[in-house]
């Protein structure tokens, strides 16, 4: 058993490459040659992992760690809970190889399904964060199966996940994909998230990000949120999610904001040429977010809304509504725009919408036509 949280040690299963420069060196640190790691199954890799990690980062000269590809044992890398594999406050990064971080989170994930287990839930680790990191680029990497988010990225500048692939069953708990709180550009490209809950989640503080080619499913879809939870909350600006495939979610292309809580902002969100194919709700506002009941419902959001656009979105819905936006009463949504939407449900029933606290800016081909189910409810 491992030390800290008394968590089942997970297996590491890698083929890495940690650099901090554009190439790799001859005179690569490796853990196995040079500080005695093992790939027994049985032996913790974190002190050659660590050992090597320190000469990495004392070398004059641009260096590069290599594991080997086979099968490690990794109590924990980090020494902060809960954290498993962390990188922090580091520039010019590049992790690539084909390596899969596997936490195991079956073992958690009967406690994890209890809302009301915080307790539990705070003391679980993320398979891998990215804090404080500048100028990276993450290649070809695989997150299975985490006890928490798969990644999370904080307060990060200029750094880009690419073809990176999560893998979690879709009733894994509290499993977001790709989770980011305030950082300045970010890319989100060519990824596949299979999860149990938002593939990708944008938290607050969040300026400029691009996601695009990903393919998403199962999981809760592409988020935008939950905002306004916390006080103090900073703006999410500027974030285009585009060509995307998501496929048997509960949710497509989803701003979401808390009722009654604290004042943010959100602005110049684009979501564009996506495909969805049986997916719950399509396209969904939702300022009425609460997903515990432990919120005043019938209050309003306090999180301001404006220049949203929906554009070139096609595929299947299976509930009611392919188009749902709440909007705040309070704040109302402001330059929403739905252009060339045509989404058919998978059973006989038409296509239908739901329009409150909002009109939308409406062009080209509309199926459903917006605000169909609601008219009246229409309110600027």
């Amino acid at each position: 058993m491992a030390p800290h949280l008394n968590i089942v040690p997970s297996m590491f299963v890698l083929l890495l490459l940690f650099i901090s420069a554009s190439k790799v060196q001859s005179g690569a640190i490796d853990v196995v040659a040079k500080f005695g790691a093992k790939a027994d199954g049985k032996t913790d890799l974190s002190k050659p992992f660590l050992d090597a990690w320190k000469e990495a980062c004392a070398s004059v000269t641009p260096s590069t760690i290599v594991i080997p590809k086979r099968t490690y044992l990794l109590s924990k890398v980090n020494l902060e809970d809960p954290n498993w594999v962390r990188f922090y406050s580091i520039k010019n990064f590049k992790m690539f190889g084909g390596g899969i971080f596997d936490c195991q989170g079956s073992i958690a994930s009967e406690k994890n399904k209890d809302p009301h287990n915080r307790a539990f839930r705070v003391k679980l680790p993320v398979n891998i964060r990215f804090d404080f990191v500048t100028n990276a680029l993450i290649q070809d990497i695989t997150s299975k199966d985490s006890k928490l988010f798969h990644v999370n990225v904080f307060e990060c500048k200029n750094i880009t996940l690419e073809r990176f692939k999560v893998k979690a069953p879709a009733d894994s708990p509290n499993t977001d994909g790709i989770h980011m709180g305030k950082p300045d550009g970010v890319n989100i490209i060519g990824c596949e998230i299979k999860t149990g809950d938002d593939c990708i989640s944008v938290g607050d503080g969040t300026k400029n990000l691009d996601i695009k080619d990903i393919t998403c499913g199962p999981g809760h879809g592409i988020s935008i949120g939950s905002l306004g939870k916390f006080p103090n909350e900073e703006p999410v600006e500027g974030v285009k999610v585009t060509n995307c495939t998501i496929t048997n979610t509960s949710n497509g292309a989803r701003i979401k904001t808390w009722p009654s809580e604290s004042p943010g902002i959100v602005s110049d969100i684009h979501f564009e040429v996506i495909i969805v194919n049986n997916v719950s709700s399509p396209i969904l506002i939702d300022q009425k977010y609460c997903p515990w009941s432990k919120c005043k419902i019938n209050e309003e959001s306090k999180v301001k809304l404006s220049n949203i656009s929906f554009k070139n979105i096609r595929g299947t819905f299976a509930l009611l509504e392919a188009v749902k936006f709440i909007c705040s009463g309070f704040l109302p949504c402001q330059n929403v725009e739905l252009a060339d939407i045509d989404i058919k449900h998978t059973g006989a029933e038409p296509a239908t919408s739901q329009c409150l606290n909002v009109k939308p800016i409406t062009s080209g081909k509309l199926n459903p036509t917006p605000c169909s189910s609601l008219p009246k409810c229409d309110k600027i």
